[in-house]
């Protein structure tokens, strides 16, 4: 299977908790598909929220992986979404991976437990989560038993596809390291430190470990020992027979001094040191991450089968251009719980400049969200709502938004959206799908007209995929005028929105129904000014 270097594993060597959203974070703006503004304003954690089906920690983590790093390659998209057609065509594999999730939600916990957690011994007390009294015997057999019992299961599951038999392969290939072998045991303790049944030769003295604080053959040890004595001394034969009623009172002090001797030399020298060696293998992240990626794969299906409109599996096309048509798309997040939100088609494949115009509370930035979610949840290889869906791999995806301008810019509100604008049109390339709501606010209107067109104007050359919304109908006049563009319009219909995107350009406020509907239109004001009303 292709490795996405691009993806760090869930788990890394100086990880100190479990794995945890978010797990990762958007890159500097041109290194990644998404920016830190981008990932905000489209609202990618809503995202999230809307399409998370998973059962384990770490499939959650990976879920919310993917949608912050989205795949760039058209090949490994298509991959995964293969995977997630065999899963849903093949029962038999469904029921299968089902009980793997069900036995990893599980013990999921006691593996992190066994990573992570302070054993307390026996006389301390839990502060939080990660402390645990004992001396971490039980969270060592079940952590290992979860990660045994993980593998096993991957490797019986059924599968055809080239993605899924790269998790498998990548499981199966676990078994022939070192780490497998000290899970599985046993496990020595030598004056070097821990090594397991292969590593330790015949000749080499050793401790097993025993995960229990009950020691057979130390106990034993002692037994003979203890008999030797009192059978060849008798000095200590009548010493024994004399105190034999209240020999528990000897007994006592000595498991007092036992366990906590016992139960530290086997958490500092052996789980300890265990823990230490799982907590730094590639292989061990390896393994978790492959656990997460096939809960991701039946999120998705889960996914599909949660969203009341029908869901689809996007057509990854190559191409040197972005582009992106949709028919009958809903917007993941608002639509997956109203099956009455309406749905709206879109190509844009044709016109490098697309502009969306309407009057305020018409849908024009719900629908561009929607564009850039849509773009995200296929580029992970998840089902997308829409009747179909045709697109190219995005390169880098951008959203901008007017910026409040802070006390230390000193260009104002203009330079510093200026600076954002810079920024993307230097990192976007032909690949990219560039959303703009509104251009060059706060300066006149000449002006902003005049930057608006240099804009434009360069993103077009540049050949990347530009939306903007709008009100500057003129702006969007003035390309019509040269058959450049496409322009879509918010449908009102008796002063209220539909909600359907319609050919043209709007020329129409609705600024006063707004303002009337909030109580704050001409004549409102006039009535407060009167003291008609209080506010």
């Amino acid at each position: 299977m292709e490795r996405n270097d691009d993806y760090p594993t869930i788990l890394q060597p100086d990880s100190k908790s479990p794995p945890e959203v978010p797990s990762v974070q958007p890159g500097p703006t041109g290194t990644g598909v998404l920016d830190e503004q981008a990932f905000r304003v489209i609202e990618v954690d809503e995202l999230f929220r809307a399409a998370d089906h998973t059962s384990t920690r770490v499939g959650r983590a990976v879920l919310y992986r993917s949608l912050a790093r989205p795949l760039t390659s058209a090949r490994s998209i298509r991959e995964k979404q293969e995977a997630v057609r065999e899963i849903a065509g093949n029962s038999g594999l469904r029921a299968e991976l089902e009980k793997l999730l069900t036995v990893a939600a599980r013990g999921e916990g006691e593996f992190y437990n066994l990573l992570y957690a302070q054993f307390l011994g026996m006389m301390s007390k839990p502060a939080h989560p990660l402390e645990i009294e004992g001396y971490g015997y039980a969270t060592y057999l079940r952590g290992t038993r979860f990660l045994l019992e993980v593998v096993e299961r991957i490797e019986r599951l059924p599968v055809t596809s080239r993605y899924l038999q790269g998790l498998v392969e990548r499981v199966r290939a676990f078994r022939q390291t070192r780490e497998y072998a000290l899970l599985e045991g046993p496990v020595y303790r030598t004056e070097k430190g821990i090594c397991t049944r292969a590593e330790k030769g015949w000749w080499t003295p050793a401790i097993r470990f025993r995960p229990s604080l009950f020691k057979p053959v130390g106990l034993s040890l002692a037994v003979v020992l203890l008999l030797a004595v009192l059978t060849l001394v008798p000095f200590a034969l009548e010493m024994a027979a004399s105190i034999a009623p209240v020999f528990w009172l000897f007994l006592l002090p000595m498991g007092f001094v036992y366990v906590p001797i016992v139960g530290s030399f086997d958490r500092d020298g052996v789980i300890y040191p265990l823990r230490e060696i799982f907590r730094r293998s590639r292989e061990v992240h390896d393994v978790m991450d492959a656990l997460g990626q096939w809960d991701e794969l039946l999120s998705f299906l889960r996914f599909r089968e949660a969203f009341l409109p029908p869901l689809c599996l996007p057509e990854i096309r190559d191409g040197e251009r972005h582009f992106l048509r949709l028919k009958g798309v809903r917007n993941p997040v608002l639509a997956k719980e109203d099956p009455s939100y309406v749905p709206n088609d879109i190509d844009l494949s044709e016109h490098r400049l697309t502009f969306i115009t309407g009057p305020n509370s018409g849908g024009k930035t719900a629908f561009c969200k929607t564009l850039a979610q849509i773009q995200i949840l296929a580029q992970i290889g998840c089902y997308v709502p829409a009747e179909r869906a045709e697109l190219t791999v995005a390169d880098r995806i951008f959203y901008q938004v007017p910026e409040v301008s802070h006390l230390t810019d000193r260009e104002g509100r203009f330079g510093t959206e200026l600076k954002r604008t810079k920024d993307i049109f230097l990192a976007s390339t032909p690949r990219s799908l560039v959303i703009m709501d509104e251009l060059s606010e706060g300066t006149t209107n000449e002006e902003k007209m005049d930057i608006s067109i240099a804009i434009l104007d360069g993103f077009r050359e540049k050949g990347c995929t530009t939306v903007l919304i709008t009100h500057n109908h003129e702006l969007v006049d003035f390309y019509q005028s040269k058959n450049i563009g496409l322009a879509r319009q918010a449908e009102f219909r008796n002063d209220q929105p539909t909600y359907r995107l319609i050919e043209g350009v709007s020329r129409v406020s609705h600024a006063d129904r707004i303002a009337k509907k909030i109580g704050f239109s001409r004549e409102d004001i006039a009535r407060y000014l009167k003291g008609g009303a209080s506010s």
